[in-house]
Order: C-alpha cells, then sequence, then structure tokens
C-alpha cells in the first residue's frame, strides 16, 4: 500500500512527519528518521483501523497572501 508523507521543518529542529490518509504524525532528526517514524507508526495504526483499498491522493500546493500583503 501507497501512502502520503508530509513533512515540515519542525521548530525544535529535525521535521514533523504527518500521514493525511490515517491522521498519524511523528518526527524525526532527519527525512529518513522522520519517514521511518511514520511508516512505524502509521502501520501500528492501520493494524487497529484497516484502510478501504483506494486509489492514490492528490497532492497539490496553493499559495495565501503573507499577513499584512495583498
Amino acid at each position: 500500500m501507497e501512502l502520503t508523507a508530509v513533512l515540515t521543518p519542525a521548530e525544535e529542529g529535525g521535521f514533523v512527519a504527518l500521514n493525511p490518509e490515517t491522521g498519524t504524525t511523528t518526527q524525526g532528526e532527519t527525512v529518513e528518521e522522520a519517514v521511518a517514524n511514520l511508516r512505524e507508526a502509521t502501520v501500528l495504526y492501520l493494524s487497529e483501523f484497516p484502510l478501504p483499498v483506494g486509489g492514490h491522493p492528490v497532492v497539490t500546493v496553493f499559495t495565501v497572501p503573507t499577513p499584512g500583503h495583498a
């Protein structure tokens, strides 16, 4: 099963990793560690709450104005 990992820099260093399909979230010092931790957390989640098999998610980005700028 192929799932999505969204990584963002953590304020304290390292990365926060989120799997939007399940809502599992974790962190790691490196991208590789964050993804490995996310994989482990997601496997544990799926062992209790299986997901129906579906298509791949669509991931995109969008821009919002910076506060104070139109």
